[in-house]
């Protein structure tokens, strides 16, 4: 194996975590950096700070669990670089990066540790969505972890304790709560999936940050605090999780206090030791099932619990997926590829920014964007929320997963057809917004509309040595998912992302409703752009949490770079902007320092109904620059949130 670096090193260690279980192919040709700054932040003083030290100037201590961090500019690396929503997991990947590893390995790296540190965002029990570029091929992958819903479900899963018996009691205490919101978990297999394919540095060799974190104690941040605090009530209903997240007296873990937990660190040793299928099959996946088919709460009350149908077939039979990313060109200059149903976030980017693609909305970018993006104009904000409309219409009747509900027309090919989008375009006017849009006339059979999103989600960006890309979010849907903890980590709710109902009222049957091996809809959107017409190029990676709005805050965050000039921080911190198909527009009003004051008015005379109520993304994007004459890596990190931008040099 040929050992490449960036500084003069010692090599035993390194030489001793690869091989194993990576591609033997993609072994070879390691490049290691022991730049010791590399993988720091720097301190007020001036000095190189390791994250999660407890020293002065440490991002991984506890900060404001909201609100809005001023002043933060983009920062450059020479190669590599990780950001992501929570300090300790943006270093977990960059001391993988650092080691020589590539993207998919510093993601597995990165996902172990949000499990532990962010679980009210991310579970190894939970989901995710994965766009991958491969530098040297030249070719992007999508990879699909989303859950699937057990193959005894039907499309009363969630509002029926009896599926068949019209007038059953729901599920108690309620749909989220229950038994039923449990899908069965993909993420694991998925970075499995794009490690075998990807990585270079021994599987069993990821997982070493998150062992180390759950033993020793990490200081539990302020959104984790938050989320503890707020969720008491259901997290009362399991003994794992009130074990975990209280203490002896029954009061919550607060942010600041250090915690450990051992059921993680040995989940993660049976992960690393027997790989992902250890989730799927064993020990592992039968206390999963129980714990999803628990009936009773584990509180004073014994509280009723309605049950999962989740089987072990269920774990065994999962299978992540390779799917064909949605890929459309934008202004004939970039080379925009996103996520496939069963995610909506991605064909619906495509399509608003085939419909912005109409306007010249270059001449509606923000004033002094210097400061913390800039506050966007009354045109460019008009414009872009009613191309959301238009495609959320089209996202809320007709996606849904594809291997059981096919699109519409050709499919991907007719919903991002030119002259469609095109036509769509032409509904837009200048000076009123439409308020609601229908959905686009393909020539199918009527349907009924579903409309679904999800909550707690995380957002990662990877650019590794050899030049390989990772765009991922991460999800355990609502804050702390199901509330049902079993070996240290917690279930989702992620079936919640399904109707409630099959049929709408006019007994139209509903593209996302509850099937057996199923997924449920998301609005995920990992994001990859490339200068020109085709991969290749590379320019940037973004993505972003928010549920049902993740489409609004990616796609702010791509115009605002593309269309707008904006840095990645810029275009990362710009208020939050846009629409659902509804009449409300939202501005984001985190950002207390910035007047909006003339930008909402001028948004109301146009007939939308504005609100400015804080928005809680968690955008994280690099992109790949000139500056001083190099080509960098370029990162912006959401100041809504507490991530970091690490890398060698990213300080």
């Amino acid at each position: 194996m040929a050992i490449k670096h960036l500084a003069p090193i010692a090599l035993a260690a390194l030489l001793a975590s690869c091989g194993g279980s990576g591609n033997d192919d993609n072994a070879s040709d390691l490049i290691v950096d022991t730049n010791p700054n590399s993988c720091q932040v720097l301190a007020s003083n001036g000095s190189s700070v390791t994250v999660g030290s407890g020293l002065a100037g440490d991002p991984a201590a506890p900060e404001a669990a909201s609100g809005y961090r001023l002043g933060y500019k983009a920062k450059y690396s020479n190669s590599y670089m990780v950001v992501a929503n929570t300090p300790l997991a943006s270093k977990a990947g960059c001391e993988v990066l650092k080691a020589g590893g590539t993207a998919a390995d510093a993601a597995v790296a990165v996902q172990a540790v949000l499990g532990l540190v962010e679980p009210q965002s991310s579970t190894i029990a939970g989901s995710a969505f994965m766009m991958y570029y491969d530098a040297k091929t030249q070719k992007i992958t999508a990879y699909d972890g989303r859950e699937t819903a057990p193959a005894a479900a039907t499309g009363y899963y969630l509002v029926r304790q009896d599926q068949q018996t019209q007038g059953s009691a729901t599920p108690v205490p309620s749909a989220r709560r229950s038994g039923r919101s449990i899908g069965v978990p993909g993420v694991m297999r998925m970075l499995d999936l794009a490690h075998n394919e990807h990585g270079k540095l021994a599987w069993n060799k990821l997982f070493d940050e998150g062992i180390n974190l759950a033993d020793k104690g990490f200081l539990i941040p302020a959104r984790l605090g938050g989320a503890i605090s707020s969720n008491a009530s259901s997290l009362a209903l399991d003994a794992n999780a009130m074990a975990t997240y209280f203490h002896s007296d029954g009061t919550p873990r607060a942010a600041g206090e250090t915690m450990t937990n051992a059921p993680y660190a040995r989940t993660l040793r049976i992960l690393a030791d027997q790989g992902a299928d250890a989730l799927y099959t064993g020990e592992l996946a039968k206390n999963i099932v129980a714990k999803a088919a628990q009936s009773v709460g584990d509180d004073p009350a014994k509280t009723p619990i309605t049950p999962s149908l989740m089987t072990l077939q269920d774990l065994a039979a999962y299978q992540a997926k390779k799917r064909e990313p949605v890929c459309s060109t934008y202004r004939g200059s970039y080379h925009v590829c996103t996520m496939a149903p069963p995610s909506s976030g991605g064909i619906a980017i495509a399509q608003a920014l085939g419909i912005l693609g109409n306007f010249n909305l270059g001449a509606y970018g923000p004033t002094n964007p210097s400061n913390e993006g800039g506050i966007p104009s009354v045109m460019g904000v008009h414009l872009v929320s009613e191309a959301e409309r238009l495609a959320y219409a089209d996202r809320d009747l007709y996606v849904a997963d594809t291997d059981f509900v096919a699109l519409p027309g050709k499919g991907v090919a007719s919903m991002l057809s030119p002259d469609y989008l095109k036509l769509r375009a032409s509904l837009i006017s200048p000076d009123k917004s439409m308020g609601t849009a229908s959905a686009g006339d393909f020539g199918t059979p009527a349907a009924g509309v579903g409309k679904s999103e999800e909550h707690g989600t995380t957002h990662l960006s990877i650019v590794d040595a050899y030049g390989n890309v990772v765009s991922m979010t991460s999800t355990v849907e609502s804050s702390m998912g199901s509330f049902h903890m079993v070996d240290g980590f917690l279930l989702t709710n992620q079936l919640t992302d399904f109707s409630s109902q099959p049929v709408d009222g006019a007994g139209n049957a509903v593209a996302n409703a509850v099937a057996g091996g199923k997924r449920p809809r998301s609005t995920m959107a990992p994001t990859l752009v490339f200068r020109g017409t085709q991969p290749g190029d590379f320019l940037m990676a973004t993505g972003s949490p928010g549920g049902g709005t993740i489409i609004q805050y990616v796609l702010k965050t791509v115009v605002g770079a593309l269309d707008w000039g904006l840095d990645a921080q810029q275009a990362t911190s710009l208020v939050d902007f846009g629409a659902s198909n509804s009449v409300t527009t939202n501005v984001d009003g985190a950002n207390t320092t910035l007047d909006l004051t003339a930008l909402v008015a001028g948004l109301k005379a146009k007939g939308h109904t504005v609100s400015t109520s804080a928005q809680s993304s968690g955008i994280s994007t690099i992109m790949r620059v000139k500056k001083n004459g190099a080509m960098m890596l370029e990162g912006g990190v959401d100041p809504r949130r507490e991530g970091i931008i690490l890398g060698d040099g990213a300080m």
